[in-house]
Parts: structure tokens; C-alpha cells; sequence
């Protein structure tokens, strides 16, 4: 973890800070950013979602080809990481929320946690009962 106020030199986006990046001030993020192998999965499933909104489906698919190329290395979903899963899905279960609702979140968190690095989200309330195990920096 980092002091609140320090910047870190590294950092991962959870997939909702990837979808908002061109809304995003900068300023607030890493000076590297990197993704999980989760967040291109959940943007791999983005376009499919749209089906039927011709235009949305374009715009998820040009995203979807934009992070592609802005993280060409996301970190993988571990044997680390999934051993960590295990505490951060009874820290949810402990907060009264069901694991299953929040199963890509909690695999990005597991995947932060385990390199060590801060998450960037535009959602920390998602995070919130991990805390104790994870740096959430709002954006």
C-alpha cells in the first residue's frame, strides 16, 4: 500500500477506469498504468452486449481494439491471485455481499493485490470491504 497522498509509479485500471479513460484526468492516474487479463476479457465481452445498438456495439469494439494496443501485456489472473481470491470473496461475504455479483471485480482486486499495486477505479464503492488489503484510488 501507499500513502494516500504519494503518487505511485505503477498502477492497475480496473475495467471501468479502461471504458471512461478519454474521461478521465490523467493527472490522477500512474505513471504507468497497466490492465489484468480480466478487464480485456470483460471488454472482449463489451460489443456482444451491445448487439442490436449498431452504434454502441462500433464504439465497444473501437475500444475494445484501442486497449489492445495501449496494453499489449495485461497481467494474468495467477496462482497468486487466485489464492487471494479466497480472502477478498470472505471479506465481501463478511460485508454481507454476494462473491458471485462482484466475481470480475474481485478477480481484478485479487490480481492488484497480488503485484502489489494500487487499483484505479471510477467505482471504489465496489472495493470497499477490501480496504484492508487494497490501495482503491478513485479517478
Amino acid at each position: 500500500m501507499t500513502d494516500d497522498n504519494a503518487m505511485p509509479s505503477v498502477g492497475l485500471l480496473d475495467t471501468c477506469t479502461v471504458i471512461g479513460f478519454s474521461e478521465i484526468d490523467r493527472g490522477g492516474l500512474p505513471t504507468i498504468s497497466t490492465v489484468c487479463t480480466i478487464t480485456m476479457a470483460e471488454l472482449q465481452a463489451g460489443p456482444h452486449a451491445a448487439r442490436g445498438d449498431a452504434e454502441e456495439e462500433v464504439r465497444r469494439r473501437r475500444r475494445l481494439t484501442w486497449a489492445q494496443a495501449a496494453f499489449p501485456d495485461p497481467l494474468p489472473f495467477d496462482h497468486h491471485a487466485a489464492e487471494i481470491y479466497g480472502s477478498v470473496s470472505l471479506l465481501h461475504l463478511a460485508a454481507g455481499r454476494k462473491p458471485r455479483t462482484f466475481l470480475a471485480d474481485l478477480m481484478i482486486a485479487s490480481i492488484a493485490i497480488a503485484n502489489g499495486l494500487p487499483l484505479y477505479t471510477r467505482n471504489p464503492e465496489d472495493f470497499e470491504p477490501l480496504r484492508s488489503l487494497l490501495d482503491v484510488r478513485e479517478v
